[in-house]
């Protein structure tokens, strides 16, 4: 069974506050960054085995760095835009098959919630991907410009 792993950090995320500062500036009404790496894992119907094995895999995970959180799918959650490197979907073009399959922004407003989809397309227009070398994905939908993730093709 395909597994989806969002590793994120416990300490604080310069990267995500950066892109949280960039954001305002670029009038993006976005109140908190969160930023995870999406993995993609085949764990053979044991739950309990994938993520001992990703614990204890120290070139992904540190547990004095890193939080681990299982989701329910393969698809970004209300908020959230996954961005994928095009050469993700071709990997014998690429030496990234050790990497994570996406970067995962998830955006929250002043009252905590998920931002909206306006918002959503705007930080993604504005400042998290480059239409030349990424792919947006995001919930409910195939993605920006038609995209759909590598792991559904």
């Amino acid at each position: 069974m395909k597994r989806t792993i969002a590793i994120s950090l416990k300490i604080p995320d310069n990267t995500a506050y950066t892109a949280l500062v960039a954001l305002r500036r670029l009038d993006v009404a976005v109140a908190r960054v969160e930023r995870s790496e999406i993995w993609l894992f085949d764990d053979d119907g044991d739950l309990s085995a994938l993520t001992d094995r990703i614990l204890t895999d120290e070139t992904i995970f540190n547990p004095n760095l890193h939080r681990l959180a299982v989701l329910d799918s393969a698809e970004p959650r209300p908020g959230e835009v996954w961005i994928e490197p095009l050469e993700q979907c071709h990997p014998e073009r690429s030496r990234r098959a050790t990497l994570p399959a996406a970067t995962a922004w998830r955006l929250f407003d002043a009252n905590g919630l998920p931002v909206e989809g306006a918002v959503l397309s705007a930080a993604i227009e504005r400042l998290l991907r480059n239409p030349a070398v990424d792919r947006a994905l995001t919930h409910g939908s195939s993605g920006i410009d038609g995209d759909i993730s590598c792991a559904s093709e």
